[in-house]
């Protein structure tokens, strides 16, 4: 009786200690999630930073100097860039239409009713028309050179402002790179200075070289698609000059010939 008394009792003993086994780790389970539960609700309770705030923080960060120089770059190649964009997009227009206003105005009225519609029309083409046709009465070969040669000032005219851009371009990451080695300058003298490499007395001088960069190469990636974009459009501008200005010659040439 004893014995089953005493078996019954270990029977007992080894279920209970099976069940703790089985509980802890359980409960470590829950100790681990309270800690990233509590870190969740604090990450979603904290506030959103604006991003005006954010840019004015590291604005201070990378230093008012070096900053302020690469903002200067971004503002001014930006206004040129506008400014360029603007004058070529009032500059184009239907040279097809041009040439046919130019051949319909020499049938109805001769040189004198052609220059008044190249008078009244805007942008490039319209004036190298109208040069040509100032120099009618000394020959078509003239006219020719004409237009060639004042389709070059019309090219430098509207290339004009696009080396001021190129510059802000190779400028601003220049001034990036400034301020990087100005950064880790900083950088070696706190560490010269507190005498021991920690983490705290670097992170100040390699905080302000990565900021200074990475606003350097931002304006020049910035700057860099405006002025490929302004490129493109004075391409398309001078492809629409050189066609027209053949067309105006065979139109000039036939007017000769019924004369």
């Amino acid at each position: 009786m004893f014995l089953a008394v005493a078996g019954v009792m270990a029977f007992s003993a080894n279920i209970a200690s099976a069940q703790d086994e089985t509980a802890a780790p359980a409960a470590a389970e829950e100790v681990v999630a309270a800690p990233a539960n509590d870190l969740e609700a604090l990450t979603a309770g904290a506030p959103e930073v604006p991003l005006h705030q954010a840019l004015k923080t590291k604005f201070i960060e990378g230093g008012a100097g070096f900053m302020s120089l690469i903002i200067i770059c971004l503002i001014i190649g930006l206004a040129l860039s506008i400014e360029r964009i603007l004058y070529l997009t009032f500059s184009k227009i239907n040279t097809k239409k041009l040439v046919a206003a130019v051949e319909a105005a020499l049938e109805k009225g001769g040189i004198e009713e052609a220059k008044k519609v190249c008078r009244e029309t805007r942008g490039p083409v319209a004036s190298i028309f109208y040069q040509g046709l100032l120099r009618y009465e000394q020959g078509v070969d003239v006219v020719e050179k004409t237009v060639v040669s004042y389709g070059s000032v019309q090219m430098s005219e509207m290339e004009s402002g696009l080396s001021w851009i190129s510059l802000f371009i190779a400028i601003a990451p220049s001034l990036g790179f400034l301020g990087t080695v100005i950064g880790m300058i900083q950088a070696f003298d706190a560490i010269q200075a507190a005498g021991d490499i920690s983490p705290n007395v670097v992170a100040g001088g390699m905080k302000v070289a990565l900021i200074t960069t990475v606003a350097g190469l931002i304006v020049a990636m910035i700057l860099q698609v405006f002025y490929n974009y302004i490129l493109a459009k004075i391409e398309s501008i001078t492809v629409d000059m050189e066609d027209s200005s053949i067309s105006l010659i065979d139109v000039l040439t036939k007017y000769s010939e019924k004369k």
